[in-house]
């Protein structure tokens, strides 16, 4: 081999890594090495992602990832799918499924995912790749997606969350329970790959808070934890009894610039950004001192892709928690102060606060950390930056629309 160059061993042909950057040849989906259980970036398109969070926050996210970066090398024994999978997302136009449809279509191609959702799509999405109109609750319609897509990998978003879920009971049951027997039965039918999130409210106010391990006492208050604990039992049951690979990941708070909330109690974490750009002020609907678990959007998105990617044999269980960072409403605020000495934040709590005094305030994701090398990469500083500068940028741009 040439000096500095180091090549790795088949099924990874193609990828090379030098000192000052990495060559792609095929674009091979990774597995995580079966020695050091870390998975390094797999395309140009994360590797870029991760280089520009470093530039745009000026802190060494890379230096945080290139742990893994090392394990290149590995003589891994983990198996590449001969193909790219097909995958189907539900609840696609929701928080989380444009990003993750966009990340995957940069890993496995454009036609590779088809986003759903019951919503009419805009340019954009159509644009962006295929989009189909999919009820959850339409198991035919869902069926016959399946089949003639020939779909391998679903991931299921659909679902009311905590704050919209308690003012609406019944739609709440027919969406998140109903609409997850239909995916769930499909997939055994069908052999799919199910990935099915969960939610810190999957936990009650028996539950340890700080921190809540993955096994533990479990009594939401709400219909959305209620329906969530009954999608990991569940999973859990057919991953038992029919052999199905059931994929679940408790996540806290998810806080993104680019997508509206969708009705969570953690909302105030990303509403509070929209208001400190347009008004220097915010008023929170939670009090000062309610510590609740987070995660960026794009920690939190690069989990999901992790996971699903995993090789079975180094998952110990169906369900994990997923921990990156931990604040109140006052710490948050107190770092955007560091960005606008003028923001003002006041406190005035509604029904929301007796939801998140139910719920963990840190969860203890050990295990994932251990069992397939989860890691998060933006701390809340990171955070306050990448969305003040996101949002500032986002809200320049349509003033001078306006203008023009």
């Amino acid at each position: 081999e040439p000096a500095g160059q180091t090549i790795l061993p088949r099924p990874h042909a193609g990828v090379r890594i030098y000192p000052d950057r990495i060559v792609y040849g095929r674009n091979l989906p990774l597995r995580p090495c079966l020695s050091c259980r870390r998975r390094p970036p797999t395309s140009r398109a994360e590797s870029a992602e991760m280089l520009s969070l470093s530039r745009s926050i000026g802190r060494r996210c890379l230096s945080r990832f290139g742990q893994s970066a090392l394990h290149r090398s590995c003589s891994s024994t983990a198996v590449v799918d001969q193909e790219p999978p097909k995958i189907l997302i539900t609840g696609g136009l929701g928080q989380l499924g444009r990003g993750l449809a966009s990340r995957l279509r940069a890993r496995y191609g454009r036609s590779s995912v088809i986003l759903t959702d019951i919503l009419k799509p805009t340019a954009a999405v159509v644009k962006d790749g295929p989009y189909r109109f999919a009820d959850i609750l339409d198991f035919k319609l869902l069926q016959e997606m399946i089949v003639n897509e020939r779909i391998t990998w679903m991931f299921h978003f659909s679902a009311l969350l905590s704050a919209v879920g308690e003012q609406n009971t019944a739609l709440a049951l027919r969406v998140n329970i109903e609409g997850l027997h239909n995916v769930m039965e499909l997939a055994k039918q069908y052999d799919l790959r199910l990935f099915v999130p969960s939610t810190i409210g999957a936990f009650g106010p028996t539950s340890p808070r700080n921190p809540t391990p993955d096994l533990t006492v479990q009594k939401p208050s709400t219909i959305y934890g209620v329906s969530k604990v009954h999608a990991e039992l569940m999973g859990e049951y057919y991953h038992r009894k029919f052999g199905l690979d059931f994929r679940c990941l408790r996540l806290p708070g998810v806080i993104s610039a680019d997508t509206a909330p969708g009705g969570g109690t953690t909302d105030y974490a990303v509403h509070i950004f929209h208001e400190a750009i347009r008004n220097r002020a915010y008023k929170c609907y939670l009090r000062e001192d309610t510590r609740l678990p987070m995660i960026y959007i794009d920690d939190c998105l690069r989990a999901m892709v992790e996971v699903m990617e995993c090789d079975p044999r180094l998952l110990k269980q169906r369900v994990y928690n997923l921990q990156a960072i931990s604040f109140t409403p006052a710490e948050l605020a107190k770092e955007i102060r560091r960005h606008m000495s003028n923001f003002q934040i006041t406190y005035e709590p509604d029904f929301r606060q007796q939801i998140a005094d139910t719920w963990p305030q840190v969860l203890d994701d050990s295990r994932a950390r251990a069992d397939w090398g989860w890691k998060h990469l933006v701390d809340t500083p990171d955070l306050v930056e990448l969305m003040l500068q996101y949002l500032s940028h986002h809200y320049e741009f349509n003033a001078g629309r306006v203008a023009n």
